[in-house]
């Protein structure tokens, strides 16, 4: 019987334990409830792992696997989307206005005149009705240039008239910031670049579409730092999420940071914690990462689960000293001796100094709060850490259960939680501390609720361990409650990933990167000067 059929039959049975009046026999529905929950969900598990071995089997007799047939566009039945959930009753679209006339600019005045013959004699003229149409022309501008040559025989020295300084090259300005338009803009692959330019007769191959794109971008690459640095400095918070990306046909990751004001992304080969650190240095390429090792070190080391004989010898070795990236292998090599050992301690000692040392840069804006989800890679590297309510959230929403009495108790959770959810969301820089103790008494309150749904009252507990992370938002009201602009940065990079599959330089996944920024809200914060 299949988890659709299960599921069917009980609600047919409709068992309700917690009304039946005998305990015992109440209490052996209730376990055996529980069972067939263990279960269903365990039969699932070995559905899958039957599948993987299956498909072993028949590769290694040469057969083919099963398909990976791709979802159709329709929702799929474990949707974990909370949009729904979390809007207000009385929560209405925002209207867009309309009215954008303000914002076109006018390239040209075309006065409709009425035919004169048609108007009777005492017709006066009562001035004009304006309307507006959009318009855009795509037409070639190539231009000949002819250098004067001049020749002095005195001097022998020939003398010849010098290009325009936007012209570098076969291809104009205009060339270059369409084929960057259409890249990282509309998103449109370089073979249609190629194929758009073909069709209005500029004749250029894909290799120049190419080095166009990826080559002499250091004036962006710059802009982006500035960008970087100026949003950093823009807010106490910022915001991060990740998502996979490909280069060379090799499994790369992205990172997205961001607040209100801007988004910047950067592509590593790792995801872990020393490369998102670097990130937000200001050194993605981890170049300049230093080590220190003072108490805040040792103190995460104790944190990290370091013996205490590693850490005594760490302090007698290296206390109170700033380290580069060759003294500190050179450390880690007198420690581990052997290559083949420690490497997960090596790699703990290296995080511990490298936040430590962080901590104490003076050169480069240190983030106060991190806002993203539990991630690994994400703890630790600020004084404070922030989660994402909508990713927590998404935990109760994969719970599937079978017995209609506990999608019952989950639902009548999860309705609390979103209620919740809202009341938190009206928490901003005027409320009180009184307030503010009562939605942390009510956290503590919810989150100690016992449903009886074992798997239930588990994914509770695990939110009610995070109350510090979860609440950051009532001593930081500026907080969002939600990562939703670093994930809608991480769309963004799944929709190029999926026009163009991977890059191939290093050259053009910078460039990728750079381009893809976001800072359109900058000069809300003075970053229009960088």
């Amino acid at each position: 019987m299949n988890r659709s059929a299960v599921t069917q039959t009980l609600e047919a049975l409709n068992i309700r334990p917690d009304e039946i009046a005998d305990e015992r026999l109440a209490e052996v529905f209730r376990i055996l409830l529980l069972l067939i929950e263990e279960l269903c969900e365990e039969n699932e598990k070995l559905k899958v792992e039957i599948q993987k071995l299956r498909d072993a089997i028949n590769l290694l007799k040469g057969e083919q696997t099963r398909p990976n047939i791709k979802s159709s566009g329709k929702k799929p039945n474990n949707d974990i989307s909370s949009e729904e959930e979390r809007r207000t009753s009385n929560t209405s679209k925002k209207k867009k206005s309309k009215a954008k006339k303000h914002k076109i600019k006018i390239d040209r005045i075309e006065v409709c005149k009425v035919d004169q013959n048609i108007l009777p004699d005492d017709a006066e003229f009562k001035g004009y009705q304006d309307m507006v149409v959009q318009e855009i022309i795509i037409k070639t501008d190539n231009v000949k240039y002819m250098k004067e040559i001049y020749y002095s025989p005195s001097q022998n020295k020939t003398y010849m008239g010098k290009l325009p300084p936007e012209v570098k090259g076969d291809f104009g300005p205009g060339v270059k910031s369409m084929v960057c338009t259409l890249k990282h803009v509309a998103n449109v692959s370089e073979p249609k670049i190629h194929e758009f330019l073909d069709n209005f007769r500029i004749f250029i191959s894909p290799a120049s579409i190419s080095r166009i794109i990826t080559k002499n971008n250091e004036l962006f690459h710059q802009e982006k730092a500035d960008i970087f640095l100026a949003g950093l400095l823009s807010t106490d918070y910022q915001q991060i999420d990740d998502t996979s990306s490909r280069v060379r046909g090799q499994n790369y990751y992205t990172q997205i940071v961001c607040n209100p004001y801007y988004t910047a992304y950067f592509t590593a080969p790792h995801k872990d914690r020393l490369t998102v650190l670097d990130i937000l240095r200001g050194d993605p390429d981890g170049k300049a990462r230093s080590y220190l090792f003072n108490e805040e070190a040792f103190e995460l080391l104790e944190r990290f689960g370091l013996s205490k004989k590693l850490i005594l010898q760490l302090r007698e070795w290296a206390s109170g000293k700033i380290r580069d990236e060759v003294q500190m292998q050179q450390l880690l090599e007198a420690i581990f001796p052997d290559q083949g050992k420690g490497k997960i301690r090596r790699t703990r000692i290296m995080e511990a100094a490298a936040i430590a040392a962080y901590h104490q840069q003076t050169d480069f804006p240190i983030v106060e709060v991190l806002l993203s989800d539990d991630a690994p890679q994400y703890k630790l590297l600020t004084y404070l850490q922030a989660l994402c309510w909508v990713h927590d959230g998404r935990n109760y929403k994969k719970l599937r259960p079978v017995v209609q009495v506990h999608r019952e108790k989950l639902d009548d959770f999860r309705g609390k939680y979103w209620d919740y959810y809202r009341k938190l969301s009206e928490f901003g820089a005027n409320s009180s501390q009184e307030e503010a103790e009562a939605l942390s008494a009510e956290f503590d309150q919810l989150f100690s609720t016992k449903t009886g749904y074992p798997t239930l009252d588990e994914r509770i507990a695990k939110s009610k361990a995070k109350k510090l992370e979860l609440l950051m938002v009532l001593k930081h009201p500026e907080l969002p409650l939600h990562n939703n602009d670093a994930e809608l940065g991480a769309r963004a990079q799944v929709r190029k990933r999926d026009v163009s599959l991977h890059t191939m330089t290093e050259d053009g996944t910078k460039a990728n990167d750079t381009f893809f920024d976001d800072w359109s809200d900058c000069e809300e914060v003075g970053c229009e000067g960088v």
